[in-house]
């Protein structure tokens, strides 16, 4: 009886503590805005086009979370899946998902293909301020070195954004 009481009195005792400052608060995070989105986006195609390619593109934020979907007049739907989910995947692993496939190769780490929305194929680029990875885009429709190629020309034209919204 004495140790459930004495149990009982320090949980009270614990519960009136203050809680500290540092876990509560506002986190300030940077994220890609759509109008960034879109110049990826309109620049992803144009590059696939430009080398032939009719091809689609996506586009997510710092969550994974869909700004942008185009597709070339002659994509189709499954293109449109593959890139949103290419560029999923270079925003959760934060890397190109041509290094992603790369890295799955090796059993310990091919498991981390199974899970939900990812995509162990060429094409899928993260958006980054420096190590901050702030969003990522997809490219599917033409080869995977290709596809790899138009997602990074759509980061390119945003680079000096990227850049001059970097750390200080």
């Amino acid at each position: 009886m004495y140790y459930a009481l004495r149990a009982v009195v320090l949980v009270g005792i614990v519960a009136m503590l203050p809680v500290r400052a540092g876990a509560q608060g506002v986190v300030t995070q940077r994220t890609i805005s759509l109008n960034m989105a879109k110049i990826i986006a309109e620049a992803t195609l144009a590059e696939c086009k430009s080398k032939g390619y009719n091809t689609a593109v996506a586009v997510v934020d710092r969550a994974g979370q869909v700004l942008v979907m185009m597709r070339d007049e002659n994509g189709s739907a499954q293109q449109v899946e593959m890139a949103r989910r290419k560029a999923y995947t270079a925003r959760m692993f934060r890397t190109t998902t041509l290094e992603f496939q790369k890295r799955t190769m090796d059993p310990k780490y091919a498991p981390q293909r199974d899970i939900a929305d990812i995509l162990a194929l060429g094409g899928g680029v993260p958006i980054q301020i420096g190590n901050d990875v702030i969003g990522a885009v997809g490219s599917s429709g033409s080869t995977q070195e290709q596809d790899d190629a138009c997602a990074k020309a759509g980061v390119a034209k945003v680079a000096e954004l990227l850049k001059s919204n970097g750390p200080n």
